[in-house]
């Protein structure tokens, strides 16, 4: 009896520590088969403020809830190329940075019409194209476009927006284009002041490394292409006239040889009899 038993026991150790391998290894993968398992397949926890943390399958991005229903929607770093499709209209705060996004196509957030917050910062983003925030101007308060490789500001981009924007750590390039668009921009006026130039048409004045509106304040950045467009309709000018008076020359020219031909001829008759 006591050698069956003996013979028992490291069988049951055996099955105890399969049990407990097979265990682990289920929670090991359980992350993967919960994003695997379908398009719509979310996993879903409750907080106990009543609040819900999903993560969705299809695009890797969470959503909270807050108890007030306003929708939390985080797609940070998770290799976007572009804008996710198909977002929750009750979303309230969108969060898109440390991804790939290179620009944003008109009506980029359409349907978002609660949308308060919006983080695009460290993205690659170089063109807003008009109409990108369409929809947001009367519910945005807070846009995050920090590091990012912005040059320059486009009114028809930003679309009436009167957030606060982080517009920190991008290539601005300070010139009359910019300067011309500064007034037509309904940021929070301490937007603008985040606005540092990288590159200037006025670089050798010490203009890099200095905020646009301290810039913008001491120096015409328009002034040189208002003297190049001088220039070039002097230039203009003169060309038109040395046409005008070159015309006008063999003009009279042309008519004073005309006029020589006719006395000419007129002397070549003979003259009438009385």
């Amino acid at each position: 009896m006591p050698h069956d038993v003996s013979l028992r026991m490291p069988s049951s150790s055996v099955v105890d520590l399969l049990w407990m391998q097979l265990l682990l290894l289920l929670v090991l993968l359980w992350p993967s088969l919960v994003m695997t398992s379908s398009p719509s397949t979310m996993a879903l926890w409750r907080h106990g403020d009543g609040s819900a943390v999903m993560k969705v399958a299809n695009n890797g991005c969470y959503h909270s809830e807050s108890p007030d229903g306003g929708l939390t929607v985080r797609c940070s770093a998770i290799g976007l190329t572009q804008v996710p499709l198909g977002l929750p209209n009750r979303t309230v705060r969108l969060y898109l940075d440390n991804n790939h996004l290179s620009s944003l196509p008109a009506d980029s957030f359409s349907g978002l019409s609660l949308l308060s917050e919006l983080d695009l910062s460290h993205n690659q983003i170089s063109l807003l194209e008009p109409g990108c925030f369409r929809g947001l101007s009367s519910s945005l308060r807070s846009l995050d476009l920090s590091s990012n490789r912005l040059s320059t500001l486009n009114p028809a981009a930003l679309g009436g927006l009167r957030a606060h924007a982080n517009l920190t750590h991008n290539p601005w390039h300070c010139d009359c284009e910019l300067q011309l668009s500064m007034p037509q921009l309904d940021l929070d006026p301490s937007s603008l002041a985040e606005v540092v130039c990288h590159t200037s048409d006025l670089s050798d004045l010490g203009a890099v490394g200095m905020p646009f509106v301290l810039l913008a304040e001491d120096w015409d950045l328009c002034l040189s292409l208002r003297k190049t467009t001088d220039v070039a309709m002097l230039v203009t000018m003169f060309l038109w006239f040395s046409m005008v008076i070159s015309y006008l020359v063999y003009y009279v020219r042309h008519n004073q040889e005309d006029a020589r031909r006719h006395m000419e001829y007129l002397k070549s008759l003979p003259s009438r009899q009385v």
